[in-house]
């Protein structure tokens, strides 16, 4: 659900700033193949991979843990 989400963030985004899926992947310096994965939700993204596609779209990742209250 996570990957999911974060994917449809990253391609409203891109969209916000009519940049095409190809040109962002250049931009960011990873496989064409690898951000249609990113999008769509699939796969498991690096966090390294997800901090250049949020670098180049302008955006900020920033990671919480939380505590398992089992």
């Amino acid at each position: 659900m996570l990957a999911k989400t974060l994917g449809e963030t990253i391609k409203n985004r891109r969209k916000e700033l009519r940049i095409t899926q190809p040109h962002l992947a250049e931009l960011a310096n990873v496989s064409t193949n690898t951000l249609y994965k990113v999008e769509r939700g699939q796969g498991n993204p690096s966090l390294d991979v997800l901090n250049k596609l949020t670098e180049v779209l302008g955006m900020e990742l920033t990671l919480e843990v939380k505590k398992n209250n089992t």
